[in-house]
Order: structure tokens, then sequence, then C-alpha cells
């Protein structure tokens, strides 16, 4: 199978990610993919190291010249399926007229209804399939009109590290000033009123009150950063909150950390829990969107009902005051990534995906 991906995105964030791990992923089973992606974007780059065929697109147009891409490549090569990762992706698949020429996939992220526009729509139905990150993003799908049939749920998949040695997480955690019996609390992603970042923030008031050496590192760029840090000095706590800013080798947060909190107010699914439970981290997350599909409370994780700073507080002050606890949720929350949430369960479950479209349109036609 030749899969042909579509990315058209200029920053490396989840979905970029995920991307990417598809194309590997696709490659190491056989599976010859493809890319279109933005010139010298992170995506790109990063697919080019890995091995992978980026067909590469200028940043400005980057819709229609990515159809003109799009065009050029399916009437000189036969790929199986053309899957648009974003929706800029999928205009430019849709002006190319990708859907008549072969089955065509549609990645979506987020949960707000599609827009009522009937070229945004037509975009959307002119998918075979649209692959939902969970089902509560398929959820929405659904509830903007388009048939049921469309839409499948693949839940994203990170990769599983290997145990980190002592040695290396000291290492790790000395990097972001972490020494001695200090704990550090870490948080990974864009800074934006909805992941929640200033109720961590808050809530970092109280826990300092308990446990004075805690500290909390916001791994991420974004809008909302000078906010958050004008926050954290109100409250006294700029030296207790690491501004790390956008991290290339993410990797070196997760080794560091004790505790993950993820407090975003109504998450898709979030790759960077995820990852962080992985990592074997115990996690304080809230009960919102797609995070109750794989954290189960006091079993692979911690659950608060909202994003709410009191709530947070005293979740992360049970797992710093029970350190069996945080190690049976760690451990758990590991098993539970490499039994269902893995980079190599979710290649499997798009390219199933995929072969059940080309079957589909097989039978059609």
């Amino acid at each position: 199978m030749i899969p042909l991906l579509v990315d058209l995105e200029t920053e490396w964030r989840g979905g970029q990610n995920q991307a990417l791990l598809t194309a590997v992923g696709m490659r190491a089973c056989g599976h010859e993919a493809e890319l279109v992606a933005i010139r010298d974007s992170p995506l790109a780059r990063r697919a080019v190291r890995a091995g992978i065929r980026v067909h590469e697109v200028a940043a400005w147009a980057k819709r229609s010249r990515a159809a003109l891409v799009l065009a050029r490549l399916l009437s000189r090569k036969q790929f199986d399926v053309v899957h648009a990762n974003e929706p800029h992706a999928l205009t430019a698949a849709w002006l190319a007229g990708a859907h008549r020429k072969v089955p065509l996939v549609a990645s979506r992220r987020v949960a707000y209804p599609l827009q009522k526009s009937a070229i945004a729509r037509r975009r959307y139905l002119a998918a075979g399939r649209i692959l939902a990150v969970s089902r509560f993003v398929a959820a929405s799908v659904m509830e903007s009109g388009i048939p049921a049939e469309k839409a499948e749920v693949v839940y994203e998949g990170v990769e599983v590290p290997p145990a980190i040695a002592p040695e290396a997480r000291e290492r790790a955690r000395e990097g972001w000033g972490v020494v001695g019996k200090q704990r550090l609390l870490g948080c990974v992603g864009y800074l934006l009123p909805e992941k929640g970042q200033e109720s961590a923030v808050r809530a970092m008031a109280g826990v300092r009150a308990k446990f004075p050496g805690t500290r909390l590192l916001l791994a991420g760029d974004g809008p909302c950063r000078a906010r958050l840090e004008e926050l954290a000095t109100n409250l006294g706590l700029l030296d207790s909150v690491i501004f790390a800013g956008f991290v290339e080798d993410i990797a070196q947060v997760y080794a560091a950390l004790d505790i993950f909190v993820f407090p975003s107010l109504a998450e898709p699914l979030g790759t960077s829990l995820l990852a962080a439970m992985a990592w074997g981290l115990p996690v304080l997350a809230v009960a919102s969107g797609g995070v109750p599909e794989y954290v189960t409370n006091g079993e692979n994780g911690l659950l608060v009902a909202e994003s709410n700073p009191a709530l947070e507080a005293g979740g992360l002050m049970r797992l710093l005051t029970d350190d069996s606890l945080s190690a049976l949720l760690g451990r758990n929350a590991r098993q539970t990534i490499e039994d269902k949430f893995s980079a190599g369960r979710m290649v499997e479950n798009t390219l199933r995906a995929y072969q059940g479209l080309i079957n589909e349109r097989r039978r059609k036609d």
C-alpha cells in the first residue's frame, strides 16, 4: 500500500507528531508512505531525517499550491489513499479532486462543530472516512450532520520509551535546576486559555504551602505565556514555576518529572497526557473531553471533575503524600499505553481504516 499523507501546518504540535509517527510506522510495516508538507517546516525536516519521501510546498498560498502538487502527484503515481491530517490539508485535497481519484481520509482532532458553510461541509463529505481521535470527537462530527458510517475512531498513539536509568533521570532533573528531594510537577502543551495552565499555576499556591520544595514545569509556548508569568509573579510563585518555552527534546521534560498534571478544560484526546502515561508517570487530569476514555480514576491516574485550582491542588498533594499510590498509578498508566495507545497500535488501526475504505470503494466501482 502507498498512502500519501498531507499536512500543511508550519508549527510542530501533536498532530504533526502523529503524522510523522504514522508515516514512519507504515514504512516499518512495509508500506511506502509519502508526505506533502510545508517546505522547511518541523514536520518536513523530521520526516526527511526519518527517511520519508517528502513533497514540499511553499508556505504562502499553501492550500492552492498544495492542491497543484497533489494533482500533479496523483496524475503521475498510483497512490492507494490520500490522508489529510488537518483541515488545510483537507481543503487542498478537495481542491485537487483527490476524492474523485483515490479514497480520501481526513483526520479530526477537535470537538467543535464543523463550519456551516457549504464549501466547508463539502470538504468533509468528500472524505470517505473521518478518523476521529476519540469517541468525544466522533460524536461532534456526527452532530454536525456527517453520516455515522463516515466517522471512525482511531485513537492517537505515542511511543513507549524504555525505562529510564536513575542516572539519566538525575541528569534530566539537573537540567531544569531540580536537585535533591525537590519534587517536579509538569505540564506539556501550547499555552492557551482552554489548556488550563492558569488553573495549574494557581494550584501551586496550595501545593507549595504544604510541599515548599515543589516546582511546576510548563513546557510549551503560546499567547498566554506573558499572562501566566504575570500570574506567577503576583502569587509569589515565580521561583516555583519554570517557563520552558518550546522544548525540542521533549523527552528531557518527561524524564525529569515526578507527576504530570493535565488541566485542559475539554481536551479532544491529549497526546501529551498519553506520552506522560507511557513514561510511567502518575497523572492528574481533568475528566473532560476524551480523557475519561483512557484514564480511570484511581486505577491509572487521578481525575478531577473540572479545571479548578483547589481540586487540582488536592489531587496533587495526594500524589505527593502517597508514594505507593503514585507508583501504582504510574505502572498502570504505562500498561494502558502499551496495551491500547502505542504508536504501533495507532498505525495498525489506521491501516485497517484505510483498507476498509479501499475495499468499500472497490465494491462501489
